[in-house]
């Protein structure tokens, strides 16, 4: 398994630098931002040249969700993604994060009346689906497909969700994300849930309990990632978290070194 990282605002904001900066901090790939990644193509091509730390994947960047209620912008949202999958096909990375929304809708939160019925929202996604496992495989990448948690979105909660968009329509190019802060909140199993769904299951983001950094809160990293071992999972682990302390590029580091002696 290798250690991954996402953005962070005490990296680096020129690319170059940021780049070395997390290889010294020991990481073995940056998920970058979509829109970071495809606006300056050529200098992460040549960060990733000069220092030989790999773009693992991308996260966000586009305008409009592949389950987007407002049908212009799940389009745009679409084909941003797209030409995402053509940088990262030059840069070598695998494959893009998506969820079938952010902040649209919640079942749990007001006004609780959903602008869709259920039909509506499942046609959307496998629509965008459908395109989207035409571009990987173009690009010869990978969508993640992540479950959110029901307060961030309605449509995808749960990795057995994102399991059934993939299966009932045969994605060859489609994967799921399991996200451990959203696992926390909406499986009952944690590792239960990698080991049944480690045969779809492609890339996975890390946070403690309470979303900050890893070591920080209350889950058992070390149990989990001993179930990932024994179901042979040899993917990335990116870090995609919030961070508190005094000394936040101190305590991130202290992080990345927890989850390294968890992963020993």
């Amino acid at each position: 398994m290798k250690l991954g990282t996402q953005n962070q605002p005490f990296f680096p904001e020129k690319i170059g630098e940021k780049f070395r900066v997390i290889k010294e901090m020991g990481f073995d790939g940056f998920e970058i931002d979509g829109k970071l990644l495809v606006d300056n193509l050529d200098e992460v091509k040549r960060a990733v040249e000069e220092t030989g730390l790999p773009v693992a994947s991308a996260c966000g960047g586009y305008d409009g969700w592949i389950g987007d209620f407002n049908e212009e912008k799940r389009l745009n949202g679409l084909n941003e993604i797209k030409e995402i999958l053509k940088a990262l096909q030059q840069v070598g990375g695998k494959g893009i994060v998506v969820p079938a929304a952010w902040g649209q809708f919640s079942y749990r939160l007001p006004p609780l009346e959903p602008p869709r019925d259920e039909e509506g929202d499942r046609d959307a996604i496998n629509r965008s689906l459908a395109f989207l496992n035409e571009a990987a495989e173009e690009t010869g990448t990978v969508i993640y497909l992540e479950p959110l948690n029901r307060y961030e979105d309605h449509m995808i909660n749960t990795v057995a969700d994102a399991r059934r968009y993939v299966e009932s329509n045969g994605f060859e190019r489609i994967q799921v994300i399991a996200d451990f802060y959203h696992m926390n909140i909406e499986e009952d199993d944690m590792a239960e849930t990698l080991h049944a769904n480690r045969d779809v299951i492609g890339h996975i983001h890390l946070a403690d309990n309470q979303r900050f950094q890893p070591g920080s809160g209350s889950l058992d990293f070390k149990r989990l990632f001993e179930g990932l071992k024994k179901d042979g999972y040899s993917g990335y682990l990116t870090l995609e978290c919030r961070v508190k302390g005094e000394n936040l590029e101190e305590q991130y580091r202290e992080s990345a070194e927890f989850l390294r002696k968890a992963l020993a």
